[in-house]
């Protein structure tokens, strides 16, 4: 599959394109620089509060690798917030992005250029934590390339460590056909964010920027259970799972579920 450097082209069937390959084609540069309207860092800011910050500094965590940097926008907070941060992505445009609006707002990051299925291979080093946010899971569309990538999470952390991985309420797109109300993750104004096509093996999204920009995501549809299990299979020992940032919740509300993982062993580690 081919994308031109102006514009995402998925050939003659787009809903042919269900490969874990392709994530970096289609974050085209005209799209990454268009990325942070949607997310609107005030107004994401504004809907997470201190959740992340206060969730790492429960567990003990200093240093950090955040897989997914994207354009920067939860390195740069962790840094602010005094974390040792390194910032990981595999599309080369999302990283140049997130190191220039770091020095907009007077960080440095340091950046790796990482495939999440072979990590170990560009990042040397051990972490108290592995952030992976931003719906950015659901890149991988091959259960092998799923249960690699959590392996290499785990191998990278600590034996106390953690992983923090949010996903979409897929479970309510899937069996209630709701769309997302993006209350919480994306917040910019005049961007829609729409499914286009849901079924069991993908999820295709159509992102409308002002001036009649559009742009597409194909993404595997994760259940919230099946991640839990795939966390535990891969030695992970306690799950808890929240809802749009609260423990307590109904499935069918949240615009997003975030996965606290465990590795320390822990006596009846259960889901939560």
């Amino acid at each position: 599959m081919q994308m031109s450097t102006n514009e995402q082209d998925y050939g003659q069937d787009p809903l042919a394109v269900r490969d874990t390959n392709a994530y970096k084609a289609e974050y085209v540069h005209s799209f990454v620089e268009l990325w942070d309207q949607l997310i609107d860092w005030d107004g994401r800011a504004e809907s997470e509060g201190d959740f992340f910050i206060r969730t790492l500094k429960e567990h003990g965590a200093k240093k950090v690798l955040d897989v997914a940097t994207g354009t920067g926008f939860h390195s740069v907070r962790l840094l602010r917030a005094g974390f040792d941060v390194t910032s990981a992505d595999g599309s080369p445009n999302m990283l140049a992005k997130a190191f220039e609006n770091a020095r907009k707002r007077d960080h440095l990051l340091r950046t790796a250029q990482a495939d999440w299925r072979w990590l170990n291979r560009d990042i040397h080093d051990y972490y108290d934590a592995v952030i992976c946010l931003g719906n950015s899971f659901t890149h991988l569309h091959d259960e092998n390339d799923r249960r690699k990538a959590l392996a290499e999470f785990y191998a990278t952390l600590r034996h106390d460590g953690i992983l923090i991985l949010d996903q979409r309420n897929y479970d309510a797109l899937l069996d209630h056909k709701v769309e997302p109300s993006h209350d919480y993750y994306y917040c910019g104004d005049n961007v829609r964010a729409t499914p286009e096509h849901v079924d069991d093996s993908l999820a295709r999204f159509r992102y409308e920027f002002p001036g009649e920009q559009v742009f597409h995501l194909n993404m595997f549809p994760l259940r919230k259970r099946y991640v839990q299990r795939l966390l535990r299979e891969v030695g992970f020992q306690r799950v808890t799972t929240y809802g749009d940032f609260q423990q307590t919740y109904r499935d069918e509300e949240p615009d997003f579920f975030i996965h606290v993982a465990e590795k320390r062993y822990v006596d009846g580690g259960e889901e939560e």
